[in-house]
């Protein structure tokens, strides 16, 4: 038997929302009927749809952090990006014997906070390039952004000619047990320009990785449930830093928002286009009527898209919000339900 999914239409009497978003003193964003900004209101009602009615479907979804070391929901949410990606101390030699080189990763400074809660879990990947299956890795330092390593690694059987034509490469990563470990930064040194008679030591500054996350853009989203009415309210507010996905040096981005449940699709909204606009203002609202029962095998999964008109439309990054995800969203989504019938607003890194 084929399953039916019913769409709800605007409630009678809920009239268009208008207003401008602006911060307040908490760095949440409210509404003020100043200047008259349109917040668009697109219902949706998870009410019709019961255990019963839908198939059988396996969770995926990664795991909340809320109980992993260190978190703290009391924590600012989003620092804004800095430049510094801070440094990596190592040094070399190569023993001509038995054709090894040694590779002592000392330390780093000044390393940037990945995590909400302020600080970072970093380790170093490291491989000799162009190989990048033979790769190893260090300790990961809980909660320091100046860790002290001290490993010493050993690439055997290597003819001192032939490290002439290798790269060492160190990416430091930010280590998260439930979801994709975040890149921090990374050194790439040819060994064509290192004397290794001479056991040198480096002091290296952290360079983006260019597959980064850090690299796609911020996006500022609002939650607020209402428990009475069984509702959550999003709105999209504006992104910034977005990366630029057309050949001018500029994006058309727009949001697309899907409601999930049990890991399907059920209805997906979207902001209208912003043309030629990295830094792009939305200010809009949509409305999803969801039943507390089904809260948690809800999610929204956000996504910033490149309008194109001539080939299908590229994503720039996304965001999932669900009450198991990432360690800011799920943080976002927990804060939304602790605080019933208030804006909760919070920037999300863009993710691929």
């Amino acid at each position: 038997m084929d399953v039916v999914w019913s769409w709800f239409e605007r409630p009678p009497g809920k009239a268009m929302l208008r207003g401008n978003v602006q911060p307040n003193a908490d760095g949440h964003e409210e509404e003020s009927a100043e200047n008259g900004t349109s917040l668009k209101v697109h219902p949706f009602s998870l009410h019709n749809l019961s255990a019963s009615s839908m198939p059988s479907l396996s969770l995926r979804l990664s795991p909340s952090s809320h109980d992993d070391e260190g978190s703290d929901s009391n924590e600012e949410a989003v620092s804004e990006p800095g430049a510094n990606l801070g440094r990596i101390q190592f040094s070399m030699s190569y023993n001509f014997d038995t054709m090894t080189l040694v590779l002592h990763i000392k330390r780093a400074v000044e390393l940037p906070a990945k995590d909400f809660s302020g600080t970072s879990d970093p380790f170093v990947k490291i491989c000799l390039l162009p190989d990048k299956k033979n790769k190893m890795e260090t300790k990961v330092k809980r909660r320091n952004l100046n860790p002290h390593w001290n490993e010493t690694f050993q690439f055997e059987g290597f003819p001192y000619d032939k490290l002439q034509h290798r790269v060492l490469y160190l990416q430091v990563f930010d280590y998260d047990r439930f979801s994709r470990n975040d890149p921090i930064g990374e050194v790439h040194l040819p060994l064509c320009e290192v004397d290794l008679t001479e056991s040198p030591t480096f002091w290296k500054d952290l360079r983006p990785c260019p597959n980064s996350n850090d690299n796609l853009g911020e996006l500022l989203v609002s939650l607020c449930y209402q428990p009475t009415a069984q509702r959550i309210t999003i709105v999209v507010m504006k992104a910034r830093h977005l990366k630029a996905m057309d050949i001018t040096g500029t994006s058309d981005p727009y949001v697309k928002i899907w409601l999930v449940y049990r890991e399907k699709k059920i209805e997906k909204k979207k902001t209208s286009c912003k043309k030629r606009c990295l830094n792009p203002v939305f200010n809009e609202s949509f409305i999803f009527d969801i039943p507390m029962d089904k809260m948690k095998e809800t999610s929204f999964i956000i996504s910033v898209m490149d309008k194109d008109t001539l080939k299908k439309n590229d994503v720039i990054g996304k965001v999932c919000l669900a009450p198991r995800s990432g360690p800011l969203e799920t943080k976002h989504w927990k804060e939304m339900i602790s605080k019933p019938r208030q804006p909760v607003a919070m920037w999300h890194g863009l993710k691929k």
